[in-house]
This record gives structure tokens, C-alpha cells and sequence, in this order.
């Protein structure tokens, strides 16, 4: 990642459930102490996804834990929190979500040049073959590493 960029949550059970096929830049709306807490990289991005609804993008399921010091401005740390997105960029992921059977997922929350932006994906969820397949490779990758650095040796 570029210096700018300082990664704070990775979502690794989206590449383990689906195929990623196109990805967006999102930005999120988030209160005062929902922002600090995201700072402090108090967040889960696992079981989330995103919705469309009536032109908005929503995202459900974030885990954004009450920040300490925030006492009675801490929101509900699974609420639902509108993405900042491009109108044409809402459409077009709400047309293929429909349509063709895609999922709306994000990918990992970063920060960039002092901003929390989002990475989702438009992804196809995987079969269990397709997982099995996934692991297999990845084995025999892992199997082909080992023995090319033990030659070197």
C-alpha cells in the first residue's frame, strides 16, 4: 500500500467465500467517537455486507466498538451506516446486485490521507468445490515454495 494509505481492518473470509470481481472506493458516514475508535483499529468487518436501497448505499454489520472516553456520544456499535459513494457507481452496484446474483461485500477499511474509506467488491459466492479447489492450490503453492527454498539452501 502506498505511504498515505495505513490499512486498519481486513476482511479475510470474503476471499475465502467469494469470487471478487470489481471493486469501489467508498468513504463512510461516521459520528465523532465512531471515527476515534476507528483510528484505534476497533472494528470487524466480518459478517458485513452492503445494501442498496432507494439510492443509497448501506452498510450492515460493522462492529465498531464504543470508544472509552465517549460516554454518552458513542452510537450503536452494529449500526447501519450510509456509504459516500458516486450516484452512478449506487446504480450500477445496485442493478448487478439484483440482477445477476452478486453480492455487495466489504473488503478492508484503510485510512487515506487522514479519511476512513471502505474497499467493497461486487462478488459471486463460491461453492464448496470451489473452496476446496482454493485450499488445494494453495497447498500445492505452499508445497512448491518449500522445495524450491530447500534446494537453495
Amino acid at each position: 500500500m502506498p505511504e498515505h494509505v495505513k490499512q486498519l481492518a481486513q476482511n479475510r473470509k470474503a476471499w475465502h467465500d467469494y469470487f471478487v470481481e470489481e471493486r469501489f472506493e467508498a468513504g463512510i458516514e461516521l459520528s465523532g467517537t465512531e471515527v476515534k475508535s476507528v483510528r484505534l483499529g476497533r472494528l470487524n468487518l466480518k459478517d458485513s455486507y452492503v445494501e442498496v436501497r432507494s439510492g443509497e448505499a448501506i452498510l450492515q454489520g460493522m462492529h465498531i466498538s464504543p470508544y472509552e472516553k465517549g460516554n454518552i456520544f458513542n452510537k450503536d456499535p452494529l449500526r447501519p451506516r450510509r456509504l459516500l459513494l458516486h450516484k452512478r457507481e449506487i446504480l450500477k452496484i445496485g442493478a448487478q446486485a439484483m440482477q445477476q446474483g452478486y453480492s455487495v461485500i466489504p473488503l478492508q477499511v484503510y485510512l487515506k490521507h487522514g479519511l476512513v474509506k471502505l474497499e467493497i467488491a461486487l462478488c459471486k459466492g463460491k461453492k464448496l468445490y470451489d473452496k476446496r479447489d482454493a485450499m488445494a492450490e494453495r497447498d500445492a503453492k505452499r508445497d512448491i515454495e518449500r522445495q524450491f527454498h530447500d534446494r537453495n539452501r
